[in-house]
């Protein structure tokens, strides 16, 4: 069967030239914000990316197709659909197969990279070990996918709504690096610090660009997560998130609201509770990012010469 792969001419050229390429995921344009901030937002990280040195790839499925790179038209619509479905590894072959249209997870990004040959992504923050998974089991995908997926996410540390600790718990099982950048403490993504060390710190993109290829070099499966915390005038303090964070999960529970519906519920009833400060952070931090993930692009590219 032919795989319904479609590679925007720009990331073609940039890819067959043996230049830096960012992977960007689009759940973040349907489920993370409202039209037109969504479109504002997917722009502007376009053009971050661009202004480091690296052609963008915002990755989703059109009418059962697999885009990799997304002309401005391309996105316009994504961010006007109240449709579009939210995929990962266990939706996408169903998605391409039905000829549905919907947005890529980490997960799901990560597998498109990969196929497309783009070694670095950027996303806002990673999703992980839900809070009261002993009893729910609920578990991101996006773990596994950094374990089996040889691409390099840098992301603004796992969301705050999840249990840090036992997140990094799995990452270290599935033996994935955990980097984090310029910092010894893990970011918890609204707030620069966790209050975990992170397992391993890295101050220069040329370092962890290094990393990767060796990770490569001794055929290691998987990827590496970069933790990069947010800047310092956009962050809120993890002591100022907690309660909201325990009002809102609270909520999802009396509501019954569970699986992919949670984390999309619990970002919204944040925004409501800060009064748009956590998207305010949010946008900021997938800037921040962005950034990051082309220098490191630009280092692959050059030490892969």
């Amino acid at each position: 069967m032919r795989l319904p792969l479609s590679i925007s001419s720009g990331v073609k050229a940039a890819l067959a030239n043996g230049l830096p390429v960012v992977a960007l995921e689009s759940t973040i344009i349907t489920h993370g914000m409202p039209y037109p901030q969504n479109l504002v937002t997917a722009r502007r990280v376009e053009q971050v990316v661009r202004e480091n040195g690296a052609e963008p790839a915002t990755i989703a499925v059109l009418n059962g197709q697999l885009c990799v790179g997304l002309e401005d038209i391309q996105l316009e619509d994504l961010a006007r659909s109240t449709g579009a479905v939210k995929l990962s590894r266990a939706d996408l072959a169903i998605a391409l197969a039905t000829g549905r249209t919907g947005s890529t997870t980490v997960a799901a990004t990560m597998i498109a990279a990969k196929l497309a040959g783009i070694a670095v992504f950027a996303t806002g923050g990673i999703g992980g070990v839900h809070r009261g998974a002993e009893t729910s089991f609920d578990i991101s995908a996006d773990l596994q996918e950094l374990a089996q997926t040889p691409v390099t996410v840098i992301a603004a540390g796992a969301k705050a709504i999840l249990d840090i600790p036992k997140t990094l718990e799995v990452l270290e099982t599935l033996g994935v690096p955990v980097i984090t950048f310029g910092q010894d403490d893990f970011p918890a993504f609204w707030a620069r610090s966790s209050g975990l060390r992170s397992p391993q710190r890295l101050d220069d993109p040329s370092a962890i660009a290094a990393s990767h290829l060796m990770r490569d070099a001794l055929g290691l499966p998987g990827g590496q997560l970069v933790a990069n915390p947010i800047n310092v005038d956009d962050e809120i303090p993890l002591e100022q998130m907690e309660p909201l964070i325990a009002r809102a999960l609270s909520e999802a529970q009396s509501l019954n609201i569970a699986q992919k519906a949670v984390t999309p519920f619990l970002l919204g009833r944040i925004f409501e509770l800060t009064a748009g400060r956590s998207l305010v952070a949010n946008i900021s931090l997938v800037k921040n990012n962005a950034g990051l993930a082309a220098r490191i692009a630009t280092e692959i590219c050059k030490q892969n010469r």
